[in-house]
């Protein structure tokens, strides 16, 4: 595991809703509201670092589980670009074409989120133990820009058939306990 070097100086915190993450709850940071989807969240995360210059981005929100196991609040250690699909030119699915690897890793332990455009409620054909709508678009920035890069994710739903209410109903549910795991990480 890498050290820490997340601290309210340099540090970016982006969340896609303010429902996820009110900004009253850390008044001290610079909380970046990015929208929903991997293009918002790359519009919005490259004009950050562009403006901010900050050493690490620290990604919040939420994410459906497809692993029964995995619940509660989650760190991701390796992020899949879902959505890419060139299997008809010979690439793997999650692999976008002429890049070396599937996968984006900065070296922090924790599961696989694979992001996409899709709110999922059945197993995509790439598996992950985790899905969302973001943190692809945002790692692969902060990778682009030389940032530091690190997702934290409450579980909201087991994106299933009932993954639309349970989002509704959790989304705001895991703002407090990120909050705390921060106090804690800094």
């Amino acid at each position: 595991m890498k050290h820490n070097n997340i601290n309210p100086e340099n540090t970016l915190i982006l969340v896609a809703l303010q429902t996820e993450l009110p900004a009253q709850l850390l008044p001290d940071w610079t909380i970046i509201y990015t929208g929903v989807g991997k293009v918002n969240a790359s519009i919005t995360a490259s004009q950050a670092i562009q403006h901010h210059k900050p050493a690490m981005m620290l990604n919040y929100g939420t994410a459906g589980s497809l692993d029964q196991s995995v619940h509660g609040l989650i760190e991701i250690g390796q992020f899949i670009e879902r959505d890419m699909d060139v299997e008809a030119l010979g690439f793997a699915k999650g692999l976008t074409p002429f890049e070396d690897d599937i996968a984006i890793s900065f070296g922090y332990d924790g599961v696989k989120c694979g992001t996409g455009d899709q709110f999922v409620t059945a197993p995509p054909p790439l598996w992950t133990e985790i899905v969302d709508m973001e943190a692809y678009a945002l790692a692969k920035c902060a990778q682009t820009h030389g940032c530091d890069f690190r997702s934290i994710k409450y579980i909201s739903d087991k994106a299933d058939e009932s993954a639309v209410n349970d989002w509704q109903s959790n989304q705001a549910k895991g703002a407090e306990m990120f909050v705390e795991w921060l106090a804690k990480a800094i």
